[in-house]
């Protein structure tokens, strides 16, 4: 009697095993279509951070070219600040030969 009822017990504990597997299995379509989400969104994400490079590739060619445009205009105005020393020697000699010039002609004569 004790053996009958112990096979009734495990025959209901397979059943009721089998019937929780089986309720946790997914089906091959389930599977699928979630995979077909997750490879949605992977191409979207890709999609985005193709995007964002082209547009750091292009704030870096903006950049790279300004830069460039500044090491012009640095190098002019080196020059035109060299150019302004000189006139300002050029200036400056003249003006004493002037101031030369000038004592030279207040100079009594004699």
């Amino acid at each position: 009697m004790i053996k009958s009822g112990f096979g009734k017990l495990s025959v209901a504990a397979m059943l009721a095993l089998g019937g929780f597997s089986l309720s946790a299995c997914a089906t091959q379509e389930y599977v699928d279509q979630r995979i077909a989400e997750v490879n949605t969104h992977i191409s979207a994400v890709e999609g985005k951070a193709t995007d964002a490079g082209a547009r750091a590739d292009t704030a870096n060619n903006k950049a790279d070219a300004a830069m460039a445009k500044a090491d012009q205009a640095m190098s002019a105005d080196q020059a035109a600040q060299a150019a302004a020393a000189e006139t300002g020697q050029k200036v400056d000699a003249l003006s004493s030969q002037v101031n030369t010039l000038q004592e030279m002609h207040k100079a009594p004569r004699g």
